[in-house]
Parts: structure tokens; sequence; C-alpha cells
């Protein structure tokens, strides 16, 4: 990964939902909502006062609708969000 995020940011990948076509209507990408849920794909340098992140690489997050950085590296959009900021973790 040429990504390290700093602090207690965490780097995440929207986990892409399957075309669904419902009638026959097919809907442009602009019009549909962006997936919620992501794969932790790397941790940042770790939080103030040594508290461990409680996500960890490889786990699947809820993210919030409109929240995080996104960022292309290599043709690959990928998301910085704040630890805080991810609602929950898939089990």
């Amino acid at each position: 990964m040429k990504i390290k995020p700093l602090g207690e940011r965490v780097l995440v990948k929207r986990i892409e939902e399957d075309e669904q076509v419902r009638g026959g209507i097919i809907i442009p990408d602009s019009a549909k909502e962006k997936s919620q849920e992501a794969e932790v794909v790397a941790l940042g340098t770790g939080k103030k006062d040594d508290v461990p992140f409680f996500v960890k690489v490889g786990d699947k997050v809820l993210l919030p609708q409109y929240g995080g950085t996104p960022v292309k590296v290599e043709g690959v959009e990928f998301i910085l969000i704040d630890e805080d900021s991810i609602l929950g973790v898939i089990a």
C-alpha cells in the first residue's frame, strides 16, 4: 500500500454493490447512492495516549453517507476517515 494514514485515520475501500435492474430500468451511476459498507485497508500511526484502534485491517465497517476524504491511487478510490467517524463494524 502506498498510503499510510497518520494519527487516528483509517484508510477504507468501499464495497461495491451489485447493479440491480428493476422493471427493466437501469439506473445510471450518477443517480445511485454510494455504498455505506467498506473494508479497512490500513490503519494510521496511532492514537494519543497509546489507545489501540478498535478496528483492524480486513474489518467490514459502516460509513456515514457523507464523510471522509476520497483519495484515488492508481485508479482505485479509497476514503481516509477518522476512526471516530466509523459508525460500526459488520459482524
